[in-house]
This record gives structure tokens, C-alpha cells and sequence, in this order.
């Protein structure tokens, strides 16, 4: 004997209605030339973290590191160093947001651009506003929530671990790539 069609079509229906939440607004190399327009070239750095760096780091940015390995590209211009594109995970509040942030050749923070956002609520994270609050922004300035950068109603845990985020990249930069 079949099962009535209409219970086999109702879950499927449904699957068929759940909006997706995990978007890809940029790849590296839109990330980059967005960060880095003028760039003649990104050359890949292999970035491992000494215990001692990452100790340093965590110390120093109040912030956990992860991840030994860095994902780093060198930024050139002209023939000459520009900066640095620095690509980083963090939680949003239950899954992974991956970010760019760019970095002048002072490591000065030039921007920050949301590449992969996987959280159902907290995307207004992308607001070219919200996001401008960091440039300018170098290891050992002030950068906490609700204090240096505003947050975002109903996308909280999504502006903390980004600004968390931003504060260990900048002190990454002073202790690994400086």
C-alpha cells in the first residue's frame, strides 16, 4: 500500500519554503579589490602562529585565537607594499561569519567588507555605515561595543565577535606581520 501523496508533498513543500540564510556576498578576490582597488597584486602569506604570538595576542587583544594559521595576503601597488588582506571567521550567534579586513601599509584598518553570512537575523552587519567605524582604527585603539563602535539592535552578537574580531586582527598584525 502507497502513503497518500499529500503526506509525502507536505514535507517537501515545506523544506521547498524555508528561506536560506547562508549568503556569499563576496569572494576573496571581490573582498580584495573592493579593500584594495588600486592593488597591482596580493601575494599569499603563509601565516602560522607561534604559541608564544598567540598567547600574546589573546593577552593583548582580551580576544581567544582560534586559529594558528593566518589567511593573509600581502597587498602591493605600484611596486610597493600597501598593506595587508587579512580574511577571519568568527560566531555570529550560532554559525560562522567570514570577513575581510584591509590594512594599510601603517596597519591602519582601510576596511572591513562581509564576505559569507550564515545567521538567519544580524545581517544589517553589512551597512557600509556600521562598518566604517573601524577605519582608521590600529592595534591598541579603543574598539568596544557600545562604547567605541555603536551597535546594531537585533544583530548584537553579530557587531561583538566582528568588533572582537577586527581588535585581534590588529594586534595580529602588530605581533606577526609588522
Amino acid at each position: 500500500m502507497h502513503p497518500d501523496p499529500v503526506w509525502i508533498s507536505l514535507p517537501v513543500l515545506a523544506a521547498a519554503a524555508l528561506p536560506a540564510h547562508a549568503v556569499q556576498y563576496l569572494t576573496i578576490d571581490q573582498a580584495q579589490r573592493a579593500l584594495f582597488p588600486e592593488a597591482s597584486a596580493f601575494k599569499e602569506a603563509r601565516v602560522m602562529l607561534t604559541a608564544a604570538q598567540r598567547q600574546t595576542i589573546e593577552h593583548t587583544a582580551g580576544v581567544r585565537v582560534r586559529n594558528a594559521a593566518l589567511s593573509a595576503w600581502r597587498v602591493d601597488a605600484g611596486g610597493k607594499a600597501d598593506g595587508w588582506f587579512l580574511v577571519d571567521e568568527v560566531y555570529g550567534k550560532h554559525e560562522f561569519i567570514t570577513y575581510a579586513v584591509g590594512l594599510d601599509a601603517t596597519g591602519a584598518v582601510r576596511g572591513v567588507e562581509i564576505m559569507d553570512y550564515r545567521e538567519t537575523h544580524g545581517g544589517e552587519v553589512r551597512n557600509p555605515k556600521w562598518r566604517a567605524q573601524f577605519a582608521g582604527k590600529r592595534a591598541g585603539a579603543p574598539l568596544a561595543l557600545d562604547e567605541d563602535v555603536k551597535n546594531i539592535s537585533g544583530a548584537t552578537l553579530s557587531c561583538k565577535h566582528i568588533t572582537d574580531g577586527v581588535r585581534r586582527l590588529l594586534v595580529t598584525y602588530e605581533t606577526a606581520l609588522r
